[in-house]
């Protein structure tokens, strides 16, 4: 019986930390895909489990882990910065805590954004958030209580910050973009210390669209970057205004770079690891798609050499697309579409929707997209177009959805929900 109970807790020793539902923005693959059979139809009276009014404004996706999910949310003035934490199966609050206050926040000037757009990362034990330059925390998961924050990471960002955490290892990477710098940190997870800077160097002299050179816009960016095994480099592969860059996630330092001539980004890049690109979104105004081939021997401007296709017609602004199937689906302006993700040829477009910003969900065959007036419109992962279903939540979405088992946890803008069969 001794030998028994030694060999239990030896193997409980060496088993793998039980991984989040839902970490980070795009969830555990970092691009909105996710193997689960989720509810097809829901209302405010059917298949919801709970309903939580959320106080304030916040668009940060929730976050899932050891039964808990995790958000944040600001005053719409931006003078307090609050962390909540509720019970995954009841909705009940956990936590409710004002952790960052500020007399003189810098204005918004951007209706689309709010003082609390980032998304955290949760794993077991440790719960990061960020809120841009106002500050990056890190709680205990039990206790609740500060384990390390940074204020010192500063920039001016114009019309709010919105790029979220990316996680890799024992890194975390903040992104930093705003009128007056552009700069990627690299912190421990474990202090909070910081491991590189590297500041942009994209060239931003050029005037573009009757917008000056010296304008914040042309400058900004709220994108989130992803990483790549590429070769034995992990990439990290960031679209800023301007230009998309690749790093070198161990020492920070720039590999290749693309140029067009857009800014303010924020859809997050995805991977096609069966075709060996990545898809990256330019930005607003004539925003487009480019596919870009990675190769471990490339170097500098690839732009004429390593992008295979770019498509412009109904690219999406800020939603982020998804890969399924082989293709990539997008939905911008009230209209879903869907791209041969090798070619770039334009399968089908059609009306779907209104506006979005919450990102698209691909799971069990189904595509989900989240507009901004509350309805999710869910098509099949198919060559022909083909609506499986439409709902209605009151509020609108503005932040991306997120999963628990089979379960949706959908943030409007005034409530957080549970929605399951």
């Amino acid at each position: 019986m001794r030998h028994l109970v030694f060999s239990i807790l030896a193997l409980v020793q060496i088993l793998p930390a039980a991984a989040a539902e839902w970490p980070e923005f795009r969830g555990p693959n970092r691009d909105g895909t996710v193997d689960a059979t989720l509810p097809t139809e829901w209302s405010e009276e059917k298949n919801v489990t709970w309903k939580k009014p959320i106080h304030g404004l916040g668009w940060s996706t929730p976050l899932i882990s050891e039964g808990k999910i995790w958000l944040t949310t600001a005053t719409e003035n931006g003078r307090e910065m609050s962390i909540l934490c509720l019970d995954e199966k009841s909705g009940e609050t956990l936590l409710d805590r004002v952790f960052i206050t500020n007399d003189n926040p810098e204005p918004l000037s951007n209706p689309m954004n709010t003082y609390a757009s980032p998304s955290g990362f949760v794993e077991e034990g440790r719960a990061y958030f960020h809120f841009g330059s106002y500050g990056t925390i890190c709680l205990d998961t039990k206790t609740f209580e500060t384990v390390w924050d940074r204020r010192d990471l500063r920039v001016s960002h114009w019309r709010g910050s919105a790029s979220s955490i990316a996680q890799w290892e024992n890194k975390l990477v903040l992104t930093l973009e705003g009128a007056d710098q552009q700069y990627f940190v690299a912190l421990d997870k474990i202090t909070g210390e910081t491991l590189w800077r590297r500041d942009r160097s994209t060239n931003f002299d050029d005037d573009k669209d009757g917008i000056p050179a010296n304008s914040g816009d042309m400058r900004k960016a709220y994108s989130t970057p992803i990483f790549v095994e590429v070769g034995d480099v992990v990439q990290m592969i960031s679209n800023g205004a301007k230009a998309a860059w690749a790093y070198d996630l161990a020492t920070g330092e720039e590999i290749w770079n693309v140029h067009y001539p857009t800014h303010s980004p924020s859809s997050r890049t995805i991977y096609s690891k069966e075709n060996n690109m990545v898809y990256i979104n330019t930005g607003l105004g004539k925003a487009e798609l480019w596919a870009v081939k990675l190769d471990p021997e490339a170097r500098g401007d690839i732009s004429e050499s390593h992008v295979a296709w770019k498509i412009f017609k109904r690219t999406q602004k800020r939603a982020s697309p998804v890969l399924a199937n082989g293709m990539i689906f997008m939905a911008n302006g009230g209209v879903a579409s869907c791209v041969d993700a090798a070619t770039g040829d334009i399968i089908w477009a059609e009306r779907a929707g209104g506006e979005y910003s919450s990102s698209l969900l691909a799971a069990n065959g189904l595509v989900y997209m989240f507009d901004e007036e509350g309805l999710c419109t869910i098509v099949k992962t198919a060559k022909e177009f083909e609506v499986v279903a439409e709902n209605h939540l009151e509020g609108g979405f503005m932040a991306s959805p997120a999963v628990s088992g089979d379960a949706l946890i959908l943030r409007t803008k005034t409530h957080l929900y549970r929605v399951e069969e």
